[in-house]
């Protein structure tokens, strides 16, 4: 690698002083941890005040995933162990139904609201209790985040069992259909269950190759080249706004998920797909007029359903810089760390409030600011500071000159 060395320094400092001068700060003086019911209010406007009391019941996991890294990557700061402690609790008391499913939001004191067929609450209970556990010592946290993907995989592999009894989002009768983002969350699951319990190394392993395989088999397009969302039953192409969906997120996301096992398993075979991935995605994404990536394209160039398509959020921008960094660390290939660069100029220029702190989630296509709220439903502590931190873990090994390592 001909880049300089301090360059790498450079950028990891960045990130370093980001992290921990910008993001966390801004999140512990919100109103994000409720002192007074527990769990974490996400719903935060500008300058990091509460203007909605319900909590979502994915980042009472993310949130605990995010106080529980950093405990892991720089040291046991009191206040995050805080943190993670009443995100915990909360999320044990008041986040599960009696059938065993998760909600998706409850009241501020924990009362169910709603409830969803999907397992994402359930996949972000589980990264969460796992990285507290492996934090700590809490066996039991450790032994209930592999109870819930147990849960998940049955739910994956024989959706007529589960005891939500939801009725489908189609009729299967009429037209079946998968979609990438549930193997996705199981193959990052299992990554993350196989380093927190290595005695079961091989069998996440087993789970992981499984989830990838699916991913591969029945998503991945290189005559189209690209990952398309929702395709039929075996991978067939549904010619339909949902079946010509490209996220380039959600591939750019699962492309380092890829890498990952990639770089665990020495596949070289499952490396050159994760890069095509990678590749494809950056290109369908990246908007040529305004620069940035948009949320969603189609891959035949006709008009997607969603009104949204192209507005440039916050998470998208993370997970690129991530994918980039870690790809041009494998391959030593200056253009990933071109679009890396290009892509830090973008997001740190256009969604970081110089002002308030932290990052605006919603541009529009020009890049001016379409929400100034830091946190919502879908918002609050997990991408960006998964990215900052991951980030300069990347960049500190480009800088000490070391091997391509996991991530998860």
């Amino acid at each position: 690698m001909d880049m300089d060395k301090k360059t790498f320094a450079s950028y990891r400092q960045f990130y370093h002083d980001r992290l921990l001068n910008d993001c966390i700060p801004f999140w512990m003086n919100s109103d994000l941890i409720d002192r007074e019911y527990g769990g974490y209010l996400t719903n935060v406007d500008r300058e990091g005040k509460c203007y909605n009391e319900d909590k979502s019941v994915w980042f009472q996991g993310r949130c605990l995933w995010t106080f529980s890294t950093l405990c892991r990557m720089y040291g046991m700061r009191d206040e995050w162990m805080d943190a993670a402690k009443i995100g915990k609790d909360f999320l044990e008391k008041y986040c599960t139904d009696t059938d065993g499913r998760m909600f998706f939001t409850v009241t501020r004191d924990g009362k169910p609201l709603r409830k969803r067929r999907y397992m994402f609450s359930e996949s972000f209970y589980v990264i969460s209790m796992a990285e507290y556990g492996a934090l700590t010592g809490d066996r039991d946290a450790l032994d209930k985040a592999e109870k819930c993907f147990d849960m998940m995989l049955m739910l994956y592999r024989t959706p007529e069992n589960d005891p939500f009894k939801c009725t489908p989002k189609t009729y299967a009768s009429t037209r079946q259909d998968r979609a990438s983002a549930v193997p996705m969350v199981l193959v990052s699951s299992a990554q993350l269950l196989r380093r927190c319990d290595p005695a079961k190394a091989d069998y996440y392993t087993a789970i992981t190759k499984e989830m990838v395989d699916s991913i591969i088999n029945y998503h991945y397009k290189e005559d189209r080249h690209c990952v398309l969302e929702c395709v039929g039953p075996n991978g067939e192409f549904i010619n339909t706004p949902a079946g010509r969906c490209i996220n380039p997120g959600h591939s750019i996301e699962n492309s380092w998920f890829l890498m990952n096992e990639a770089i665990y398993s020495n596949d070289k075979e499952l490396l050159r797909k994760a890069l095509n991935i990678l590749d494809w995605s950056l290109e369908w994404g990246w908007d040529k007029q305004f620069g940035g990536f948009v949320y969603f394209t189609d891959c035949d160039g006709r008009p997607p359903e969603q009104l949204e398509c192209d507005m440039k959020l916050w998470w998208v921008h993370d997970e690129v810089l991530i994918s980039t960094l870690l790809a041009y660390q494998i391959t030593g290939d200056e253009k990933y760390f071109k679009w890396f660069e290009r892509t830090h100029d973008y997001a740190f220029g256009h969604f970081a409030d110089k002002e308030y702190g932290e990052w605006y989630g919603y541009l529009h296509r020009d890049g001016t600011v379409s929400h100034t709220q830091k946190g919502s439903m879908w918002k609050g502590p997990y991408h960006f500071p998964r990215m900052l931190m991951f980030c300069e873990t990347l960049l500190g090994r480009l800088e000490n000159g070391e091997k391509a390592d996991t991530l998860l």
